[in-house]
């Protein structure tokens, strides 16, 4: 046996496969179905290699290696047809399908900040329409990022702007029990964006006062950003719906930077968070061994009890 698979065997057989069978990327392999303490969310391409290219192979690889939710930023622009196709697959496999992004994201230019009210109605128009997404694949969160800082303008009007916006989406979103999660963005990765820090989100959705208007914590975001996480989750604590992870630095798996993500996951499972925390990160390495090492990266974050 050459080394290469050597490894390969070792590997599959260090993340406890020994029971059940499985179909991945037409090979067929024991796996142990693991049971994750969270709610973690892989997205379409993390596992390809094993999987598949098929989105709804993927979903069954997914659920198979005992992952409950998925998320999809890409999901409002995908065909009707997949959408549903999808949604029926994560309802059968027992998968909670988790943000996809809501709107048009304005990058580099101001849109909700600046007050503009024909951006604004283009804002609220997408609102709607994501509303039908989320709809069709059982969504009840959706990510908004309010866009670029407006430079000509007073920071305290600009938030002013930002929160009549959601104030007014979060009166489309309330009747359907669907909830926009704001997602500060970071300096390095995102620089001239409005919504940057926890502190900032935290106000916001204070001043906005409305169940469909809440948090997007992005670990990996806030780390390179502000630091001091677990403070500033406890403090963020009763306005956060969401969690995404990345570690830092080169936003992988959890284990392959500074980030220590099983003192985070016993915080966040301590405090009885039963939402879902967004895998909204790159595989440290490529092809099937670096799949595999994703998984094997969250069983070992996730034992913490």
């Amino acid at each position: 046996m050459n080394r290469r698979k050597f490894n390969q065997l070792a590997g599959i057989a260090g993340l406890g496969m020994f029971s059940g069978t499985s179909v991945w990327a037409n090979e067929t392999l024991k796996v142990d179905k693991t049971n994750f303490n969270l709610n973690y969310a892989p997205h379409l391409g993390m596992f390809k290699n094993l999987a598949g290219e098929d989105p709804i192979d993927q979903l069954n690889f997914m659920a198979d290696q005992g992952f409950t939710a998925f998320e999809d930023n890409e999901m409002r622009n995908r065909e009707i047809s997949l959408q549903e196709k999808m949604a029926q697959t994560m309802q059968r496999k027992g998968l909670q399908m988790g943000v996809f992004v809501a709107h048009k994201i304005y990058w580099t230019q101001p849109n909700l900040t600046s007050g503009d009210l024909n951006l604004r109605d283009e804002f609220l128009n997408d609102i709607k329409n994501s509303i039908e997404v989320a709809k069709r694949v059982n969504a009840k969160w959706m990510t908004v990022v309010p866009g670029f800082v407006d430079m000509r303008q007073n920071m305290d009007y600009q938030t002013a702007h930002v929160v009549e916006s959601l104030k007014q989406a979060s009166a489309l979103l309330e009747p359907h029990g669907i909830t926009m999660v704001l997602e500060p963005l970071n300096f390095r990765n995102h620089p001239g964006l409005f919504l940057s820090e926890s502190p900032q989100a935290y106000s916001i959705c204070k001043a906005v006062d409305s169940p469909s208007c809440k948090i997007l914590f992005d670990i990996y975001h806030q780390q390179i950003q502000e630091g001091n996480l677990i403070p500033n989750i406890e403090q963020s604590w009763e306005e956060i719906a969401y969690f995404q992870i990345g570690d830092n630095p080169g936003r992988n798996e959890p284990t392959t930077g500074e980030i220590n993500y099983k003192n985070i996951f016993k915080y966040i499972h301590g405090r009885g968070y039963n939402g879902i925390l967004g895998m909204e990160h790159g595989n440290s390495c490529p092809d099937k061994e670096g799949e595999l090492a994703v998984i094997k990266a969250y069983k070992q974050v996730d034992q913490f009890l």
